[in-house]
């Protein structure tokens, strides 16, 4: 089966806060995911003060192995503010990147960011950092994006926020989640009972965390295969297949593709997301 890590930092920071924004090595975390047996994993950049220049730093490390990884552009709202565009298409069309990465530890998105990736038809991971009621308002304004709320919503094991985002992820069929990070194990299944697999995604939050155990995380819902299926892999190639290399129009409508219409790049679309 395969397995996709949705959720991991790699490259170096310029700050001195916390590892975060200093480094994010990714040698170790190979050899952890390989020994667990993960094929392939989302990177985007450690925090940065230009990350125009960590995202292409970033892309040095796709194209060492381009069959190991897909890269999401990291962007910030505020300083990156009037340039989100151009920074999108440098990542989509030049190297090769999949979806967008957003943090409100730098700021609360913007409608720029979910306009460009609107239309790119990029998928957008956006760490609220336990600010839940974000999502119904990005949500609503945004039903052509798909958002993808790391952590059940709070990396810091707010369980109020997290117990009320699980409500927004099985209202909103544009609103998805990934398991890094999330300590509270029956908050988890709760999330896999009323919002159903097809709406969780695994991930890590590597290099930091390690990948095989928040992989057992996975493992332990105990899920049937076809669900498992979809939490490991088929979730995210079936967000990333809809990305557009070329923006679609302002003026056009917004049409939802299905993500079999067109062949795709990456021959493992086609056989996770058949029946």
């Amino acid at each position: 089966m395969l397995i996709i890590d949705c959720h991991c930092h790699a490259g170096p920071g310029d700050g001195l806060r916390g590892p975060w924004d200093t480094r994010a090595p990714i040698k170790d975390y190979l050899v952890r995911a390989t020994r667990a047996n993960i094929s392939r994993t989302v990177l985007f950049a450690a925090f940065h003060s230009d990350y125009r220049r960590a995202n292409r730093l970033v892309a040095r490390i796709i194209g060492l192995h381009p069959e190991r990884f897909y890269g999401f552009a990291f962007v910030h709202p505020e300083r990156d503010r009037g340039r989100v565009e151009p920074m999108v298409r440098e990542a989509v069309r030049r190297h090769g990147f999949r979806g967008i990465k957003v943090h409100r530890y730098d700021a609360p998105i913007s409608r720029e960011i979910c306009e460009v990736a609107r239309s790119f038809a990029l998928p957008v991971l956006y760490d609220v950092m336990g600010k839940v009621a974000q999502v119904e308002l990005l949500a609503g304004e945004y039903p052509g994006v798909d958002f993808i709320i790391p952590h059940l919503g709070s990396f810091a094991d707010d369980w109020a926020a997290q117990t009320c985002f699980i409500g927004l992820l099985a209202r909103h069929p544009n609103v998805y989640t990934d398991t890094s990070g999330v300590r509270r194990f029956d908050l988890l299944e709760k999330a896999v009972e009323l919002a159903g697999a097809k709406k969780i995604l695994f991930g890590s939050d590597g290099p930091w965390l390690h990948p095989g155990v928040e992989l057992a995380k996975v493992r332990a819902l105990g899920l049937p295969s076809r669900d498992e299926r979809l939490v490991l892999s088929g979730n995210l190639l079936r967000l990333i297949s809809r990305v557009r290399p070329k923006p679609r129009s302002p003026a056009a409508p917004a049409v939802r593709r299905s993500p079999l219409q067109k062949a795709a790049p990456d021959p493992w679309v086609a056989r996770e997301l058949s029946p």
